[in-house]
Order: C-alpha cells, then sequence, then structure tokens
C-alpha cells in the first residue's frame, strides 16, 4: 500500500474522531446568559425555570395574554438564546396566543450537559407542566430548524392540537450528508433527530412552512416529510424564502394567521 494511500486513511480516522468529539461545537451555537440577566420586553412576560434534575435547570419565556386561544410552545434553531428568539413571538401573541420559548440545555441561562436524549427528555418534562395549565387541545408546537426534530418527537409523543415546522430537515443525517459527504456520517454523528420517523407517529395534523431559496435545508426534504402522510400533512411553500428569512414574507404570516384561526 502505498504512503499516500496510508496518509489518506490514517487522516481519515482522525477526522472521524474528531468530528465524533467535537461536533457539538459545529452543531450548536449557543449565547450564554448571566443567570442575572434581566429580559425586558413591552408586552406581559414571566420568566420560567423549569427543575428537571439536580443541576439541570430550563430557562424559558411565557408571553401570555389575558384570555389566550391556546399556547404555541416554540423550539427554536441552533443559535444564540431566548433573548433573540423572543421576537418571534409575537407573531403568535398577535393573534391572541400565550406563547413559552425554552433554552435548550447550555444555551441561556439553562444548564446541563447536552444530548439529543436529554434535550428531548428536558422539553417533554416542560410539556408535562405546560399540561397542567393548559388542554393540548389548546397547545401547538412549533419546532424552527434544529427545533423541528424535537417538535416532531414531542408531538409524536403527546396530543398537541397541531404541530408546525419551520424550515425542517428529513432527519439530521440528510443536512450533515450535504456538507460532509466524504465521512461515513452515519457512524459519527450523534444527533440523529429522525424526524422522518416520529413524523409517522403524529396524530394531529402538521404543517410545514419552507422557503423555495432555502441553501442549507432544501425544501426538497420537507417535501419528503410530506410525502410520508399527505393527507395529514400539509407543505406550504414561501416563493422565494430562504432558511432564516420567512418572517420577511408576508406570506408567512398570512398562513400563521390561518393556521392558527383554524
Amino acid at each position: 500500500m502505498s504512503s499516500w494511500i496510508i496518509y489518506i486513511i490514517i487522516s481519515l480516522i482522525v477526522l472521524c474522531i474528531a468530528a465524533y468529539f467535537l461536533q457539538e461545537k459545529f452543531i450548536f451555537k449557543p449565547e450564554k446568559l448571566h443567570q442575572d440577566f434581566t429580559f425586558k420586553y413591552d408586552v406581559p412576560f414571566k420568566e420560567l425555570f423549569f427543575d428537571v434534575e439536580p443541576g439541570v435547570r430550563i430557562n424559558g419565556l411565557h408571553f401570555y395574554r389575558e384570555k389566550p386561544s391556546g399556547l404555541i410552545l416554540y423550539l427554536h434553531g441552533n443559535t444564540r438564546s431566548i433573548k433573540g428568539w423572543a421576537k418571534y413571538a409575537q407573531d403568535f401573541y398577535r393573534y391572541n396566543y400565550d406563547v413559552v420559548l425554552i433554552d435548550y440545555r447550555g444555551f441561556g441561562k439553562s444548564t446541563g450537559k447536552r444530548s439529543e436524549k436529554e434535550i428531548i427528555d428536558d422539553i417533554q418534562f416542560v410539556y408535562n407542566k405546560l399540561k397542567e395549565q393548559y388542554s393540548e387541545q389548546h397547545l401547538i408546537v412549533y419546532g424552527r430548524s434544529i427545533g423541528s426534530g424535537f417538535a416532531a418527537k414531542i408531538a409524536a409523543d403527546n396530543s398537541p392540537r397541531y404541530l408546525i415546522l419551520d424550515a425542517p430537515y428529513y432527519n439530521f443525517q440528510k443536512v450533515v450528508e450535504r456538507f460532509l459527504p466524504f465521512l461515513p456520517v452515519r457512524f459519527v454523528l450523534r444527533y440523529k433527530l429522525r424526524t422522518d420517523k416520529w413524523i409517522r407517529n403524529v396524530k394531529c395534523h402538521t404543517y410545514i412552512l419552507h422557503g423555495t431559496k432555502d441553501w442549507l435545508i432544501p425544501i426538497s426534504q420537507s417535501e419528503k416529510l410530506q410525502a410520508l402522510n399527505p393527507s395529514k400533512i400539509t407543505l406550504i411553500r414561501i416563493l422565494g424564502g430562504g432558511h432564516n428569512n420567512l418572517p420577511t414574507f408576508p406570506e408567512y404570516h398570512n398562513f400563521i394567521r390561518d393556521i392558527l384561526k383554524v
């Protein structure tokens, strides 16, 4: 075996090991907040803390109406913290819905070591607490980008009124394979996020919003998700929309209004 082939093999092995242990740094880009950070918004809200287990506390924000039509549990993308994502609460608040946003472990004020299972368990813990205050018939789960996989899992394991997915992936492996086709992603990736598997078990109607010019997660992935259960999954195409700019399109807000008014 020639030396350059040996070099390539060794390099690939080293790259796989690095990808396995360092992947969180590439998948998640959290903004961390001091525990004494004070949130400030011009609409009624309260800060939430969910003590999941010793050493694990999940931080959230609850934007509330006097007589809400329901509640949106908003699961955000892989960057920032709820401090930045909170601006999107207005997209639902304006239609008389309460909104709860939570930070995953290691984001904002939330604490604890992350893994796919731990994040899902945390969200289920929060969902159970919300069920104590709201009927599931008035609970809607909304997942944005990486949060779409978590949202699909929670909807599959529970009975919310609707599931709304914003720029979702068929499964997370498909996303990574687009950018690292030379790696054995199936064996290296620790975050599988099998939206394609979980969405088959979602009992409520699912609405998918996806931009037709999304370069990060192509709309073809949403089309494949819809094909799994066309009668219970509605795909809404935002013409010209990218991955991070759907709220800048009037059509996005019109569709959100129509979904919430059903």
